[in-house]
């Protein structure tokens, strides 16, 4: 008799004024993990498009893992996922920002970057560009420990944060860094933050330097989401 799929549902936020491409983009994402995992059954979901965690979390097993790539563990983590998902037996694992892996994969990503620009580690800085709250201090929480992470395998790096909805501002952090910089968003997709509100406050601060995709679509990650869901078996 064979044995049934090992089941997994990847969550994102989403993009609440334009669902589609979110949706559309973590379904991507959910098949590449998905190849690293040939005897899975891996679905995806954004919170933004209506009644797709519902019903893509409908018909899992007893037991299944819910992946949230979010940064940190707020709101939408531990109150808004949990009551969505209603009475099902399924388990919510920690944050993709909680992975003890990212800071790693952060770290080899950021180094890279400096090495094909040919720029010497202490002569650099990276903005890590968050997202904060003036609801809560867990966004902002979120960001300063990975940042403190990075710094330990960074450390000739300066590392500076910067938020969008609280102090430290990215505007006023991304100000005076010079060419030698990177900005890396502490984010796992690509919305409307990453769009629009990150680049006009680099475009208002003069940031002359590299500015990466969110760290959520590193070429490593479908990996390290594999290996997560693995080792919870």
């Amino acid at each position: 008799m064979n044995q049934a799929p090992k089941q997994a549902l990847i969550v994102a936020h989403g993009q609440p004024s334009d669902p589609e491409p979110p949706e559309l983009w973590l379904a991507e994402f959910a098949d590449k993990v998905a190849a690293l995992l040939p005897d899975w059954q891996i679905r995806s979901a954004t919170l933004a498009k209506p009644a797709s965690l519902e019903n893509q979390a409908r018909g899992l097993d007893d037991g299944a893992l819910v992946f949230p790539m979010f940064m940190a563990d707020g709101w939408f983590v531990g109150r808004v996922l949990p009551r969505r998902l209603g009475d099902q037996n399924l388990r919510i694992l920690p944050p993709l920002g909680f992975h003890p892996d990212l800071p790693d994969l952060a770290a080899t990503l950021i180094r890279g970057h400096f090495q094909h620009q040919g720029w010497t580690e202490a002569d650099t800085h990276l903005l890590l560009a968050g997202h904060g709250s003036a609801k809560g201090d867990k966004a902002a929480l979120s960001t300063r420990n990975f940042a403190e992470a990075l710094a330990e395998r960074l450390p000739e790096i300066d590392i500076i944060q910067g938020l969008i909805e609280e102090s430290p501002f990215i505007f006023d952090a991304a100000r005076d860094l010079g060419t030698t910089a990177i900005c890396l968003p502490f984010f796992a997709l690509e919305g409307g933050h990453c769009k629009e509100d990150i680049p006009n406050a680099l475009d208002a601060a003069g940031f002359q330097g590299l500015r990466l995709p969110p760290l959520g679509h590193a070429e490593a990650l479908p990996a390290l989401v594999a290996r997560a869901l693995k080792n919870e078996i």
